[in-house]
């Protein structure tokens, strides 16, 4: 197949900039190592430089920390891209010195995890950075290459299957569970587990597996911390890592006026649907499934998340619930305003609002996301 495009190529050229550091974050596998090869082959050669944090070679250039040391790694070299950047040591202190003390280096750095990557660029770079976000494929750079049926068609495949961009080579439906199943047992946790102070991995891949059956629902960390047999504080630690490394995004309870709305519990979605059916072995077709509604949800909000982060849209996202069982599945606050969503699998023409909700924010907008309608929402199509 050939290269699709990536919805941030334009926002990623313009930030590339003299004197900043591109910060490129996203988990593994998901296409930055790609990106930043194709804009480096659109450069004049011998004036840019590629190291990676995981290759010894690379890091010993890095090693000493002296102007002088990047000054002499860096004659006629205009650009320094460095992958896996969280890998190095005090790499935000030595960016920080490259690209104050070098004048026109631009710098690009990418990383898997948020809480290597983020902690150790952070301060030192302050004012000095940028940052962009890549995710697996999303279906607005599938629809500069498919047309509305094609579209339509492929849609069950990657509700099972996911959109990871390697899945596009892969020939058959074997394959891509092989290539699923590789990066959940290679890949997933990597990054966690080089992480000072996680022993128990299988506890980390049964609290996924917990977390995968119950997604579009709410998640009590005390009953997760009961059925794996470890602390609550510990199952906060390892879901806030695994936000950290872009495997699960968190959902809140939105409150601003009744009493009963609950907003401490949070729901859990997956970065992609290949992920979660990895974990729980299961790539059944949609027909032969009982969680269709969950498949349908986990698509739709990472989906949604994919085209507000490409399309610079600034939202705050929240579910919604009161004590006796009202509910709406995502809630965006935006520019002052509130908009709620519905998301169902099964097209219904009519669908009524919560009455405790139109009562308590009559003035927030309301839409029912369906197979009929749902391209609106998650792409510019």
């Amino acid at each position: 197949m050939e290269y699709i495009n990536r919805e941030i190529e334009n926002q990623f050229e313009n930030k590339v900039l003299p004197g900043k550091v591109l910060v490129l974050l996203g988990a593994r596998r998901v296409g930055k190592s790609v990106l930043i090869n194709r804009y480096l082959d659109k450069q004049k050669p011998g004036t840019y430089l590629k190291l990676n944090g995981e290759d010894q070679n690379d890091l010993a250039l890095l090693q000493e920390r002296t102007v002088s040391n990047y000054r002499k790694l860096l004659v006629g070299i205009d650009i320094l891209a460095i992958d896996e950047a969280q890998k190095i040591p005090d790499i935000g202190l030595k960016l920080k010195l490259i690209v104050d003390n070098i004048n026109n280096v631009r710098v690009i750095a990418t990383g898997s995890s948020m809480f290597d990557l983020t902690n150790t660029l952070g301060e030192p770079l302050v004012g000095r950075k940028n940052t962009l976000f890549l995710y697996p494929f999303s279906q607005s750079e599938f629809s500069n290459y498919e047309n509305i049926k094609e579209t339509k068609d492929k849609l069950t495949q990657r509700l099972i299957y996911g959109s990871y961009p390697e899945l596009e080579h892969q020939p058959s439906n074997e394959d891509k569970e092989d290539y699923l199943y590789q990066i959940v047992n290679d890949y997933l946790l990597k990054d966690i587990l080089e992480f000072e102070g996680i022993r128990h991995t299988q506890k980390i891949y049964d609290l996924l597996r917990l977390i995968a059956f119950q997604v579009g629902n709410e998640v009590s960390v005390q009953e997760l911390g009961q059925q794996l047999g470890i602390a609550k504080g510990t199952v906060d630690k390892y879901l806030d890592l695994l936000t950290k490394v872009f495997v699960l995004y968190r959902l809140s309870g939105f409150s601003r006026n009744l009493r009963k709305e609950i907003t401490k519990s949070h729901k859990w979605y997956f970065i992609d649907n290949g992920i979660r059916n990895a974990l729980i072995r299961n790539f059944n077709p949609v027909n032969f499934r009982n969680d269709i509604g969950s498949l349908w949800e986990n698509y739709l909000v990472y989906e949604r998340l994919k085209h507000q982060n490409y399309s610079r849209i600034k939202s705050q996202n929240y579910f919604w619930r009161t004590y006796d069982q009202q509910e709406i599945d995502w809630i965006e606050e935006r520019q002052g305003a509130i908009h709620a969503y519905e998301i169902k699998w099964t097209v219904i023409k009519r669908h009524k609002i919560p009455v405790a909700w139109s009562k308590a924010y009559p003035e927030a907008s309301f839409s029912v996301i369906q197979p009929n309608n749902y391209l609106e929402w998650i792409s510019d199509r």
